[in-house]
C-alpha cells in the first residue's frame, strides 16, 4: 500500500506510458501481433490540428505521428517524432528509442503549471488546442535528472478529432481511443 503525503506537487491520476519509437506504424503492428494490444488510432500532432505549441518558452513548430492505444486502464502512447526541435528527438539523441514519459491527467493546467514551477520544475515543451472545440493542452515537465523520467501533464479535450486512420482496420467503427 503506497502513502500519500502533501507534497509540492503531489502526483495524482497517473493514466499514460509513452514509449518513442522510429515507426508508429511498424510499432503497432507488432504490438497488434505479438501483445493483442489495439485497435490504435493514429493522429498527426503539429499545425493545424495542435493550435498553439512551445519548446522551452517560446513558440514551436514541429511534428509527430501518434497512436494511442489502451492495456487495462493505462493509456499507451507511441509517438515517432517528424519534424522540429523536440523533447523527442532530444530523448532519441540523449536514449535511444525507448520509454519517455508517464502521462498525469489534470483538470486545471494552468493550476498544475503553476504548482509545478513552485515545485522548481520547468516546462520543457508543450501544445495546446487539439480538441475540436479548442480545448485540450499537454504539457512535457523536467523532470528526468530527478526522477529518471519525464512527466507530462494531461488536459483531456471534452472531444477528440476523428483519428486519421485505426489499426487494425477493421476496428474502424469502434470509435476513437479514450
Amino acid at each position: 500500500m503506497s502513502e500519500t503525503r502533501e507534497a509540492p506537487f503531489p502526483l495524482n491520476d497517473v493514466a499514460q506510458i509513452c514509449i518513442i519509437v522510429p515507426d508508429v506504424q511498424e510499432a503497432v503492428e507488432n504490438f497488434w501481433r505479438v501483445f493483442g494490444v489495439g485497435p490504435w488510432h493514429l493522429y498527426t500532432y503539429g499545425k493545424p490540428l495542435v493550435r498553439h505549441m512551445t519548446r522551452r518558452g517560446e513558440p514551436a513548430d514541429y511534428k509527430m505521428r501518434v497512436a494511442l492505444s489502451h492495456v487495462g486502464s493505462m493509456r499507451v502512447e507511441l509517438i515517432e517524432p517528424l519534424e522540429g526541435d523536440t523533447v523527442y528527438h532530444e530523448f532519441v539523441e540523449k536514449h535511444g528509442y525507448g520509454i519517455h514519459h508517464v502521462g498525469v491527467l489534470t483538470d486545471d493546467m494552468a493550476a498544475s503549471l503553476k504548482a509545478a514551477a513552485e515545485a522548481g520544475l520547468a516546462m520543457t515543451q508543450d501544445g495546446a488546442g487539439f480538441g475540436p472545440d479548442g480545448d485540450g493542452h499537454y504539457a512535457y515537465l523536467d523532470t528526468e535528472g530527478l526522477i529518471g523520467t519525464t512527466i507530462e501533464l494531461i488536459e483531456r479535450p471534452k472531444r477528440r478529432q476523428p483519428p486519421e486512420s485505426v489499426y487494425p482496420p477493421e476496428e474502424q467503427a469502434s470509435g476513437p481511443a479514450a
